[in-house]
């Protein structure tokens, strides 16, 4: 292969050229959320491996996640969870034909993004 025909060939346009939209935030956040949850769910085998490992590690762990920064942890994490439910939800519902409709899928991932927090914060006020 020369150089030339690699120099012609266009780009494929990508993030620069295209306009950011509610569905493309959307869809980044539930693959992000992904990512959060595995590492949520790491956190939730070191706490049971810090119960099976005796007290002084229970111990360091609580000290952790009662600190200001394992209760934001906490709270991410639960949001993280109540957002990739709530979407997979409204996924769900693309997977059987409804909600397709620009207007409808934009009040849906409103609606989707407004709930996790609402849901996190009644999950919070609860617990």
């Amino acid at each position: 292969m020369n150089d030339l025909n690699t120099k012609e060939r266009p780009l494929s346009p990508h993030l620069q050229v295209y306009k950011w939209q509610l569905s493309s935030l959307l869809s980044i956040t539930h693959r992000l959320t992904s990512v959060i949850n595995t590492a949520g769910i790491s956190i939730i085998c070191f706490w049971i491996i810090s119960l099976y490992l005796g007290e002084n590690c229970y111990k360091y762990f609580s000290i952790f996640i009662s600190s200001l920064i394992g209760k934001f942890v906490l709270i991410g994490f639960t949001w993280s969870f109540c957002y990739h439910l709530l979407n997979g939800i409204r996924h769900l519902f693309w997977d059987l034909g409804y909600g397709y409709e620009l207007k409808t899928a934009n009040l849906s991932g409103t609606l989707v993004l407004l709930s996790s927090f609402l849901v996190t914060l009644a999950l919070w006020i609860l617990a």
